[in-house]
């Protein structure tokens, strides 16, 4: 699956299609963070549940998928079904980087005042060939931030194209393990393991999009499950 995926995220076609789409998903999360907050949040407070805030990419925004099929909804309703009470708000804008989510952080800790945040940026900056240093850089700022609100952070790691070649792959992996260890949060060290261990050639397009690269409805509930097991112990009472 590994190959499938890094071939596609090289295709120059979708990067534009990322960059081009950026803007739109950009209004789209402003229009729909301050509906949220006016009603989420207040639900929130005059039930005693909490906030979830989820910053991400196309692999959190449901892309190609009905949101009802996505791992963000799919946490919701598991979290309903289990009887623990916090609300998720998904902020993930496919296209989106390291740096807009950094950019981002501050407003959007305002917002929604989570008490847990998932961050899964990193896919973009990859498919790109961004530097590492400066990914890092905006990682930590969003996870600190994060802490210094009172949120706890579960990191969601991503790899890099393996034409990118060993010591970028690497130094690029590295980066979530690092900021999990020097931080004290959770983490994913890689988002797609689950597809990885079930997909072959003959069932690929039950799990991978036409385009290649974004999980199908199907590979959603294998994609929550580790999310869900490193994030127990982040929800307090």
């Amino acid at each position: 699956m590994n190959n499938h995926y890094l071939t596609a995220v090289l295709s120059p076609s979708i990067a534009m299609i990322s960059v081009i789409s950026r803007t739109y998903f950009h209004l789209v999360l402003l229009t729909f963070l301050t509906l949220f907050s006016v009603f989420g949040v207040a639900e929130s407070k005059s039930t005693n549940t909490k906030n979830l805030l989820i910053l991400g990419d196309s692999l959190s925004a449901g892309y190609g998928i009905t949101t009802e099929e996505s791992w963000p909804v799919l946490l919701q309703t598991r979290l309903e079904n289990s009887a623990i009470p916090y609300k998720v708000h998904n902020a993930s804008i496919s296209g989106q980087t390291s740096a807009e989510g950094a950019a981002q952080i501050t407003g959007l800790l305002a917002r929604v005042n989570p008490s847990v945040v998932i961050l899964e940026l990193g896919a973009n900056d990859g498919l790109r060939g961004l530097s590492v240093k400066q990914m890092k850089s905006n990682l930590q700022k969003i996870i600190e931030k994060s802490q210094q609100h009172g949120a706890s952070v579960l990191l969601i790691g991503m790899r890099t194209p393996n034409n990118y070649g060993r010591r970028y792959g690497e130094q690029f992996g590295a980066v979530f393990t690092e900021l999990a260890q020097s931080h004290n949060t959770a983490v994913v060290p890689f988002m797609l393991t689950p597809i990885e261990a079930v997909i072959t050639e003959e069932n690929r397009m039950a799990y991978i999009q036409a385009d290649g690269l974004h999980p199908t409805a199907k590979a959603q509930p294998l994609i929550l499950q580790p999310i869900w097991d490193a994030l127990m112990p982040l929800l307090t009472p």
